[in-house]
C-alpha cells in the first residue's frame, strides 16, 4: 500500500512515496512535487502488483557488460561449439556499448552498432559479409534472451524488432570430373599420409569439416557400414552408409591406427586432439591448380553429385543432416534431367 510524507528543509518541501505490499521489498522516492509522488505511487505499485517493477529496477543496476561477463563465465562453458567464437563476438559488443545501463539498451543502439558492423573491413581486406554481422547478433540477442528467460534482468529483447541483414544465396561450387581427378592425386602425392582418405571420406558422405577432422572411430561401424556423426551442428546424431572406396580405405587405416587414441585423425604432437589439415589441404589445392574451392565445398560437391544421379531432395537433405528442404533446393538445378524424366513419364500416361 503507498503512502505520502511531506518534508520540509530549509522552507522548501519535499514528499516521498512509500510502497510496502505483502511478498515484496518496499519501494521509495522522494519528489519535490505531491502530484509527482501520487502518480509515481500510483504507476509504481501497479507495476509491482503485475510483476514489472523489480524486473525493471533489475535493467536499472545491470550493464551490458555486466550481462556479457555474466554469460561468458556461466553459460558458454556449456556451450563448447560456440564457445570461441560467440565469446568474440560477445567482446566486441562488450567494447562498443558495454557501458550501456541494460534499461537504456535500445533498438536504435544496437541498429547503429550493426551498421558499423556491415562497414568493418576483416582482415582479409574485405568488407564483412552480411552473414556474419547476422552472426554478431544472433550472439548478442541469445544472451540477451538468457538474461530475460533466467536472469529476469530485462523485460523485453530490444533485438526483437531489428531485422536481419539480406544474406546472399549460399553459393554451390562443387568439383568437375577433371578437377576431382586432379585434386585427389594431388592428395595421394600430399606428404600428409591422411589428407587423401579425409577427402574421400568427404566426398562420398557429405560431412562437414569437423565432422570429418574430429571423427572418431566409435563412431564407425564396419559391420552394419554405416558411421554415426555425434558431434554435429545441429547437435543432433546423423548415421551415413560407408560404403565402396570410402569403406575400403577406413577399413586399412583402422588396421594400422593408433591404439592410444579413439580419434580417426590424431594430431602427431598430440593424440588427444584431431589433425589440423588446413595446410596440407591448401597446397594440394596449389598442386592440383583448383580454384576458388574451400573444404566445406567438398560436401556441395556430395550433394551435387547426388543430385545429378537422380537421388531426391528429401534423401539429399537426410544425408547432409538438414531439418528442411530448403538447404538443398540449392542442387535442384542439378536434377534437371531427372525431373524431365519425371514429367515425360507423367505426360505418356495421362495423354496416350
Amino acid at each position: 500500500m503507498a503512502s505520502i510524507q511531506e518534508r520540509k528543509k530549509n522552507g522548501k518541501p519535499s514528499y516521498t512515496a512509500k510502497i510496502r505490499l505483502k511478498g515484496h521489498q518496499p519501494v521509495f522516492q522522494t519528489f519535490t512535487r505531491k502530484t509527482d509522488a501520487v502518480r509515481w505511487a500510483s504507476q509504481t505499485e501497479a507495476a509491482i502488483t503485475e510483476g514489472r517493477f523489480f524486473k525493471t529496477a533489475e535493467s536499472q543496476k545491470h550493464t551490458l557488460s555486466d550481462l556479457i561477463q555474466r554469460y561468458i563465465r556461466d553459460v558458454l562453458p556449456r556451450k563448447a561449439k560456440v564457445y570461441v567464437e560467440y565469446a568474440s563476438q560477445l567482446k566486441w559488443w562488450e567494447e562498443q556499448i558495454g557501458d550501456v545501463r541494460l534499461s537504456d539498451l535500445s533498438t536504435a543502439l544496437i541498429s547503429e552498432k550493426r551498421d558499423l558492423l556491415s562497414r568493418t573491413i576483416t582482415n582479409r581486406k574485405k568488407q564483412m559479409s552480411p552473414a556474419r554481422v547476422n552472426r554478431y547478433m544472433a550472439a548478442l540477442s541469445t544472451a540477451l534472451n538468457t538474461s530475460i528467460r533466467e536472469w529476469e534482468w530485462m523485460e523485453d529483447n530490444p533485438m526483437r524488432k531489428i531485422s536481419k541483414l539480406k544474406e546472399p544465396r549460399g553459393r554451390v561450387r562443387h568439383l568437375s570430373k577433371d578437377e576431382r581427378e586432379s585434386l585427389l592425386a594431388a592428395c595421394k602425392d600430399s606428404v600428409n599420409n591422411h589428407l587423401y582418405l579425409a577427402v574421400v571420406l568427404a566426398l562420398s558422405t557429405g560431412a562437414r569439416q569437423q565432422e570429418i577432422w574430429g571423427l572418431q572411430w566409435s563412431e564407425v561401424n564396419f559391420e552394419t557400414g554405416f558411421i554415426t556423426f555425434t558431434e554435429t551442428k545441429n547437435e543432433e546424431s546423423r548415421s551415413v552408409p560407408l560404403k565402396g572406396h570410402a569403406c575400403k580405405l577406413l577399413l586399412e587405416h583402422y588396421r594400422i591406427r593408433r591404439k592410444d587414441s579413439d580419434i580417426v585423425f590424431p594430431s602427431k604432437k598430440n593424440p588427444a586432439v584431431s589433425y589440423d589439415f588446413r595446410n596440407p589441404w591448401k597446397k594440394a589445392l596449389v598442386v592440383a591448380e583448383v580454384e576458388d574451392f574451400r573444404w566445406h565445398d567438398l560436401r556441395h560437391s556430395c550433394a551435387s553429385y547426388l543430385a545429378m544421379n537422380g537421388v531426391p531432395m528429401r534423401t539429399i537433405a537426410e544425408i547432409l543432416g538438414h531439418k528442411t528442404l530448403s538447404m538443398v533446393q540449392r542442387y535442384t538445378h542439378l536434377n534437371a534431367e531427372h525431373l524431365t524424366e519425371a514429367i515425360s513419364d507423367m505426360n505418356r500416361k495421362i495423354f496416350p
